[in-house]
């Protein structure tokens, strides 16, 4: 869907629908909304003081205009942004929702475009900046399909452009520079989501490298790809491990953006298994489709990268990622093997369906060893984070409390919020053995924070966090709620939007 920027008046503006707003508890709208009430003779007030129109989260009622000379708009919509009294963090999650559902409405009603004010700027009070990337993001982002497989079953209908309308002509130019940065998020988002829910047949190791060098290529940045034989020369056992069981070639990723004059480089590390079936540790069959979903780290490692250079952001991004399939088979790797990472350490495999760790020791002991002032890991990692969190936080680690509160702030501004676990020193207890450096995993037990502290194993003294999105990168038909701005089932694209924000701060620090 294209986004649009129109300097006009909500009741001079021609458009299918028009979308305004009102908090819970009104009796009397004002500004935009009011002005459109005044326009509809009314109508908006009587339907506050019939119940019909709440202001409630998550609420939209249509108006029809019939003809009013007084609202060009055909149609108007009111949706709820809940009550004034909440907390901030909760009156920017309900104007996001608030704009998902009226994109929602108007794909419902079959219409071809629509026209919006921004939410929650006014009597709101987020600056318009903030409001305008909220209700733009989550307009678009409400009408995401995944449908590149369907054929007889596709969907005959899509929004074509949603116009976002301001009288001030200040404003609409600080709106046109929101909107470019807005479907810049967006498009990045989606790359993320269709990586993630694209079947492992189809995202194979080797797709996810080619389409790093897509993006290497549209933005002129510097990648690097190795394969299996680059990979043994340079001692990358512990993905070569994972990968001995796939007749699919691993691949290992590195993508590098540089911006001019930056002072800091970031590194972004992900997890890339393709498709996880446990190996020889296998899982049940009930629900492993999902795990195609299993290289979401490595995909958002990509979606950000690509956001980064086309937003020109002014810090130096190195993205890095394994990519591999787990398989049983009779050349999988083994519990009681011991394998030597990257960076000489040693690690006994205990669990083969505890790989995702396992390939990450290389990808982050290289990204450790290229300096950069911090690392942050995205893993779909355990089913203990999902257990502890549910699906509506990310669980956060780190060996550095400054960085981890840059993330933690920015979750809340982004919508990808995180609750930090700790990393005390005697959860390593449960990761120690006789037999190597460490074990892959601590049992069922915090199995979480004994997982992070496995890949602190492999950072040195670089500044880090771990990012585990076990129970936000994907939204499942189980979940009892699911934003509107996300689909359901599907994939998040969480953390594009966070290491966004988090860098607009970092950057200063």
């Amino acid at each position: 869907m294209e986004l649009r920027v129109q300097q006009a008046s909500v009741t001079e503006i021609d458009t299918p629908l028009l979308v305004v707003n009102l908090f819970e508890g009104v009796t009397e709208p004002g500004g935009a909304s009011g002005a459109v009430d005044r326009a509809l003779g009314g109508q908006i007030s009587r339907l506050i003081a019939e119940g019909e129109i709440t202001g409630e989260p998550a609420t939209v009622t249509v108006i029809h205009a019939n003809g009013n000379g007084n609202l060009k708009a055909q149609r108007v919509a009111v949706v709820g942004l809940g009550k004034q009294s909440d907390t901030e963090q909760e009156r920017l999650e309900n104007l996001r929702v608030a704009a998902a559902v009226a994109a929602r409405k108007v794909r419902d009603l079959k219409l071809e475009s629509y026209a919006t004010i921004v939410h929650g700027a006014g009597i709101g009070g987020f600056p318009l900046d903030a409001a305008a990337r909220a209700t733009m993001e989550s307009s678009v982002l409400a009408l995401y399909r995944y449908e590149l497989f369907k054929e007889a079953t596709k969907s005959r209908h899509d929004v074509g452009n949603v116009t976002v309308v301001e009288q001030d002509a200040e404003r609409v130019r600080q709106l046109e520079q929101q909107a470019e940065v807005a479907r810049l998020t967006c498009e990045a988002v989606m790359k993320v989501r269709d990586l993630s829910v694209g079947p492992g047949n189809y995202v194979t190791p080797t797709f996810l490298a080619d389409t790093a060098r897509e993006i290497a290529d549209k933005y002129g940045l510097e990648v690097t790809v190795w394969g299996k034989d680059e990979l043994r020369t340079r001692g990358m056992n512990a993905i070569l491990a994972v990968n001995a069981g796939s007749a699919q070639p691993p691949a290992f990723v590195a993508l590098k953006y540089t911006a001019p004059g930056a002072r800091k480089t970031l590194a972004v590390v992900g997890k890339g298994i393709t498709f996880d079936s446990g190996g020889i540790s296998i899982k049940p069959a009930e629900n492993m489709e999902y795990m195609r979903h299993d290289m979401t780290g490595a995909a958002t490692v990509i979606g950000f990268v690509q956001l980064a250079a086309a937003t020109r952001l002014p810090v130096n991004v190195l993205g890095v990622f394994a990519a591999t399939e787990n398989l049983p088979s009779g050349s999988s790797y083994k519990p009681g093997d011991v394998f030597k990472a990257y960076n000489g350490k040693t690690m006994e495999i205990v669990n083969t369906d505890a790989e995702g760790r396992v390939i990450l020791s290389d990808s982050l002991s290289y990204a450790a060893e290229q300096k950069p002032d911090a690392i942050v890991d995205f893993a779909t990692l355990t089913g203990a984070c999902q257990v502890a969190l549910g699906d509506h936080a990310t669980g956060l680690m780190s060996n550095n409390q400054a960085l981890a509160n840059l993330v933690l702030a920015a979750g809340e501004k982004s919508g990808d919020r995180c609750w930090q676990l700790p990393l005390w020193k005697v959860y390593a207890e449960q990761i120690k053995t006789s037999m190597a450096d460490v074990r892959n995993t601590g049992g069922r037990r915090a199995g979480a924070i004994t997982a992070g502290l496995f890949l602190k194993e492999f950072v040195g003294d670089i500044p880090w966090v771990h990012l585990d999105i076990a129970g936000t990168a994907y939204a499942d038909g189980d979940q009892t709620y699911v934003a509107p701005y996300n689909p359901k089932p599907g994939a998040t694209g969480v953390g594009v939007r966070l290491m966004w924000h988090f860098c607009q701060a970092w950057k200063d620090a």
